[in-house]
């Protein structure tokens, strides 16, 4: 039977690559975003998951303006990074699971979400950076699932759009039958806007009343939002928040919140990562 152990919500600043690569962890300006991934490893470790669902967005690497999917999901055995433009470098292959990804992709499909699904996807640092931060020393044996929202390109997917794409994933793969112990990440964000008159502009009090809202499970606070609004109150990057809600939709029921973290700014960022475990 397969097992939903929970969901990480987290953000993905491509400049946390290079903190990473450059084992910056006693830093002065990283060390307290470092020290509040700590005990999400540790409750990580305990419930060892074989398969990391990621929903996160692509931010141009293998999908562009000229072809931006609001839904796509990989259904292949292997994932690669490759260069962006950062300057961040690319890491080891990912292993996936094609099985349980067409699985999920039939089921979803029934439940009238019509995604795209790509037998050959490279992953951006959006999916590679929550990986590297949360398993330090990736698991040999683990696999993973990309699955990328739209949040780049207008017109976008609605907030509650997403969080109902996140239960349909949830009921998919609570109805595989394998013995896999699944967690959901949702990556991204918190509040952030990186051009434009309000570039730099953040919002602690909301991502408060988002993380409260995803630990209690009413997310009505978030999901009445338009996509415009939440780019008013969120910044035009923040509503990078639709791949939390889609963690949280795929948990689904009940949670207890084993951690959360919050940190201003991360490179212009308000830096945020919180564990949820299925109750």
């Amino acid at each position: 039977m397969t097992t939903i152990v929970g969901g990480v919500g987290t953000s993905h600043v491509p400049a946390i690559a290079n903190a990473i690569r450059n084992e910056w962890f006693d830093d002065p300006y990283w060390a307290p975003f470092f020290r509040g991934y700590e005990p999400v490893r540790g409750w990580l470790e305990k419930m060892r998951p074989d398969v990391a669902v990621v929903f996160y967005n692509d931010h141009g690497l293998n999908f562009f303006l000229d072809a931006m999917p609001t839904f796509a999901i990989g259904a292949a055995d292997h994932y690669s990074s490759a260069d962006e433009g950062w300057g961040i470098g690319t890491v080891e292959p990912f292993q996936g699971d094609s099985a349980l990804s067409w699985h999920v992709v039939e089921q979803v499909m029934d439940a009238g979400f019509d995604l795209t699904t790509c037998q050959e996807m490279n992953v951006d640092h959006g999916f590679w950076i929550p990986i590297s931060l949360l398993w330090p020393t990736r698991p040999e044996a683990m696999r993973v699932i990309p699955l990328h929202i739209n949040t780049v390109q207008h017109p976008m997917a609605t907030a509650a759009r997403c969080e109902a794409l996140g239960s349909a994933v949830g009921r998919a793969v609570r109805s595989w039958p394998g013995n896999e112990r699944v967690v959901f990440i949702g990556s991204g964000g918190l509040s952030h806007q990186l051009e434009g008159k309000r570039a730099g502009f953040l919002n602690p009090e909301f991502d408060a009343e988002c993380m409260d809202a995803l630990a209690s499970g009413d997310t009505q606070m978030i999901t009445s939002h338009s996509i415009p609004e939440l780019v008013e109150l969120a910044g035009s990057q923040g509503v990078e928040v639709v791949n939390w809600l889609a963690m949280r939709g795929a948990i689904g029921g009940a949670v207890s919140e084993v951690h959360r973290s919050y940190h201003i700014p991360i490179s212009n960022t308000a830096a945020g990562v919180q564990a949820l475990a299925a109750v």
